[in-house]
């Protein structure tokens, strides 16, 4: 029995190097499968709570282009989550126990949507920001070991990249217009920033999944080295746009043939994690309260689809 689960180790070791994808139905280890599931739940759980700072917007929008745009967006987010919760479920999770682990509290969610949308602004800089670090992180998941989560990934970059160019699209109109519609953009950018670094994640040698996540080849880069890559891709376009940095120390390193940026409050990072951010406790009750009134409309379809399936069987 020890020979035959050891031959089932090798084999899949083998696949991972050789980048062969790692099906549904194909032996895996369980600690594996576990981290697959806390990761893509967790990428589930932030694409539907990433509908909340955005959602606030729509009715708000300053003309009808941009309520639709912004509507076609908040929809796309509800549309990745749903494929991620698919993906998960495939590796034998509960969809029902995902989202009660989400509105107990026990499971994550990225912490950059525990900050609030003040202005219009705001809708500019997530979708320049926030979007393009999702790009950063999310781009290499296409080639992630397991095929599930990877296809899924496809469209949802695809969607992505629209949304970006949304987002930028905003902050470039803001930057060309009113003195007043400048500072604001440029407020905007100072507030998220720095939320934005933190979304990659704790620095790499304080992050307990990363080495093994990269052994398996679920992710393809660190943190740090993703932070890094979205830094120098900003930087540019912040000047682009005639907005400054909100940091001090940033300086082009000639040597490493990248950007130099100050330090992260990890502080404050951590905190929001554990639940203490600006807007942690209303994302949540917003959830649990969506959740509970469409307890009817899930009820409903489940009655419709069982109908249909006894017609089926009496035809």
């Amino acid at each position: 029995m020890e020979e035959v689960q050891v031959n089932l180790e090798e084999q899949f070791e083998e696949k991972v190097a050789q980048d062969v994808r790692i099906e549904p139905k194909d032996w895996m280890p369980e600690a594996y499968r576990k981290t697959l599931i806390r990761q893509i739940s967790q990428h589930a759980h932030s694409e539907i709570v990433g509908m909340l700072p955005e959602g606030n917007w729509i009715t708000r929008a300053p003309s009808l282009k941009r309520k639709a745009i912004l509507l076609s967006k908040v929809q796309d987010e509800a549309g990745h989550g749903l494929y991620l919760y698919s993906a998960a479920e495939t590796l034998g999770a509960s969809r029902d126990q995902m989202i009660a682990d989400l509105h107990s509290g026990k499971a994550k969610y990225s912490s950059i949507f525990n900050y609030p949308t003040l202005s219009w602004a705001d809708i500019g800089a997530i979708g320049w920001l926030v979007d393009g670090a999702a790009i950063m992180n999310q781009v290499p998941l296409c080639r992630t070991s397991y095929g599930p989560y990877a296809r899924a990934m496809v469209r949802v970059c695809k969607e992505e990249s629209f949304h970006q160019r949304q987002g930028f699209e905003i902050m470039m109109t803001l930057c060309n217009g009113a003195t007043e519609q400048k500072e604001m953009a440029q407020e905007a950018f100072n507030r998220w920033w720095w939320p934005t670094l933190m979304m990659f994640g704790p620095k790499d040698e304080e992050s307990p999944n990363t080495e093994q996540s990269m052994r398996w080849r679920i992710k393809r880069f660190t943190n740090d080295e993703l932070r890094q890559r979205f830094v120098d891709m900003m930087v540019p376009q912040a000047e682009y746009l005639g907005l400054k940095v909100p940091d001090k120390d940033l300086k082009w390193n000639e040597e490493k043939n990248g950007y130099d940026f100050g330090p992260i409050d990890w502080n404050e990072f951590w905190n929001v994690v554990k639940g203490n951010g600006p807007c942690n406790k209303q994302r949540i009750q917003t959830r649990v309260k969506a959740h509970e009134e469409g307890a009817w409309v899930r009820e409903a379809a489940l009655a419709h689809a069982e109908k249909r399936a006894a017609r089926g069987k009496a035809a």
